[in-house]
């Protein structure tokens, strides 16, 4: 049952609201400052997925030499340009805020769990960090794997393809960041398909049954969607971002069976 021992009135959880909404944002932004005053690491993690010699790249020219013999070109290069005044300035402040807000993830679920688990039963509670805690991982994954894979070939792709010699590419530096930014924050949010099915499950929203059903429904509206959420309009893209989400709802059957 709830906790009940200390009833509050509506003034003191507001009190206390304020105070976790406060300390959120002020470790938000501690974090963000410690993230702005180390440019050179931030923007080495940031910008590695354009550079040739990022760990993808080589792992599939390893994988490409092992299975047919041929390595994956190394030496491609795309060149990011900046086209404002304060653009650089602008864009620093706000790669530093979001790893900030990123960094101190953590921090804010506990804090938005501490304030709302008094009001929750026991089993409510236990289903509660299951479904934060989980989330909160699953998120972390599909920004992971949008990092380390979908905007890298993405970025590849794009960055070097030509319909002539006589065109040179030059992405700004606002287009890539902003890319891998929306990507980034897609597929977290994407990756949460698993967790919310799980809940709907247990709750009796949603069978096993009735999502292999409608499989075929479910596949087109992955397209659909995996064609909102890219920041770009080319199939390649849209292949690739389509194909986890077809996995993660795969994934969800199989736990809203269990």
């Amino acid at each position: 049952m709830p906790d009940n021992s200390d009833k509050q009135s509506f003034w003191e959880h507001l009190d206390e609201l304020r105070s976790a909404l406060l300390k959120t944002a002020a470790v938000t932004v501690l974090f963000g400052i410690v993230a702005f005053l180390f440019k050179d690491e931030l923007f080495a993690v940031v910008l590695a997925p354009k550079d040739a010699g990022f760990i993808t790249y080589r792992m599939l020219s390893r994988i490409g030499n092992v299975f047919s013999g041929a390595e994956l070109p190394a030496d491609f290069s795309v060149m990011l340009i900046n086209t404002g005044l304060a653009e650089q300035f602008i864009i620093h402040l706000k790669t530093a805020m979001c790893a900030g807000l990123l960094c101190a993830s953590p921090y804010i679920l506990y804090q938005l769990f501490r304030f709302v688990s008094p009001a929750l039963y026991a089993d409510e509670r236990k289903y509660a960090l299951k479904v934060v805690g989980g989330g909160y991982v699953m998120f972390m994954a599909g920004v992971m794997l949008s990092y380390f894979l979908i905007f890298p070939l993405t970025f590849r792709f794009l960055g070097t393809y030509q319909v002539s010699d006589e065109v040179t590419n030059m992405i700004s530096l606002q287009s890539y960041i902003s890319t891998l930014t929306m990507m980034s924050l897609a597929m977290g949010i994407v990756f949460e398909m698993p967790v919310l099915c799980w809940l709907f499950g247990r709750l009796g929203f949603l069978t096993d049954s009735f999502m292999r059903r409608y499989r075929r429904h479910a596949i087109v509206i992955i397209l659909i969607i995996a064609a909102i959420i890219t920041p770009t309009s080319d199939v390649f893209t849209l292949t690739i971002v389509s194909l986890p989400m077809w996995l993660l709802y795969e994934v969800s059957i199989f736990l809203v069976r269990e």
